[in-house]
């Protein structure tokens, strides 16, 4: 791959190259969570000084092991699925999942379509649409004929509440007997996000995030006209002798539902 400028990504767009570094260099360990030669490929070949961002942890790699389970499991009864990625940002999510059968729709601002149309190969059943996920003209552009399955990676915790709820809904209604995953987080980093900022290093601080939500309001997308069943995604293991176990217990106790970011998958009836 040649070496690609990308110092001019700013606000939500430069987390594009947060989630790639800490997703490849998970990628790099010899013990890391997931397998990704593209994403560690891709880090590589764009010019960027990934220092800014400070430590790096699994916890990126981990969600995107979330969502290539369940997306797996749909997969598997559809084939032939479309899979729309908005704001896919960098993720190489198409080259983990790619069965040789479904077709891919990455929906995400120019400047992002332009790096990855720069770096990445673009094989025939992977299209591009440079725009907005709110624009739902990009509903257009997609066959739900052999299923419809919709990635919201990374995306909802950066909108307000309304534009979230309203996406969701706009789905459910497009694509019945589609599904959809989004992750959220919890109100307390919400709240922190908006009030101090989350300073990752000196040099830079990540944007506020002002929809929160949890497991514990799933209630409240259920009452949304279309959605047939909503759940709460299973999470694989985290590495460290004392991160591992916690994470567990944080995951599987009911009660702390409203103190965990949640992976969440959406089914349209």
């Amino acid at each position: 791959m040649p070496v690609i400028d990308a110092r001019h990504l700013a606000g939500i767009s430069e987390t594009a190259l947060l989630t790639l570094y800490q997703r490849a260099t998970e990628a790099a360990r010899p013990d890391g969570i997931v397998a990704d030669p593209m994403a560690i490929a891709l880090r590589d070949s764009l010019d960027y000084d990934y220092q800014d961002f400070g430590k790096t942890h699994q916890a990126t790699a981990w969600r995107s092991v979330i969502f290539d389970s369940a997306s797996r499991e749909y997969l598997q009864a559809h084939p032939k699925a479309n899979v729309v990625a908005l704001a896919e940002g960098l993720q190489t999510s198409f080259w983990r999942l790619d069965n040789g059968e479904l077709t891919w729709l990455s929906v995400d601002l120019e400047p992002i379509v332009r790096l990855r149309k720069q770096l990445l190969p673009t094989p025939d059943r992977l299209h591009y649409l440079a725009q907005s996920a709110l624009d739902y003209t990009w509903m257009d552009r997609v066959e739900a004929t052999d299923g419809v399955l919709i990635t919201v990676e990374g995306l909802l915790q950066y909108l307000d509440r309304d534009a979230a709820f309203d996406l969701i809904a706009a789905c459910a209604k497009r694509f019945p007997g589609g599904r959809l995953i989004f992750d959220s987080v919890p109100r307390l980093l919400s709240a922190y996000s908006r009030r101090f900022g989350i300073k990752l290093s000196k040099q830079y601080t990540a944007p506020p995030m002002p929809f929160w939500f949890t497991a514990k309001q799933y209630d409240e997308l259920r009452a949304i006209s279309g959605i047939r069943a909503v759940r709460e995604l299973p999470v694989p293991r985290v590495r460290g002798r004392v991160l591992g176990p916690a994470t567990a217990l944080l995951y599987r106790q009911p009660e702390l539902e409203r103190f965990r970011a949640a992976h969440t998958l959406v089914e349209f009836g």
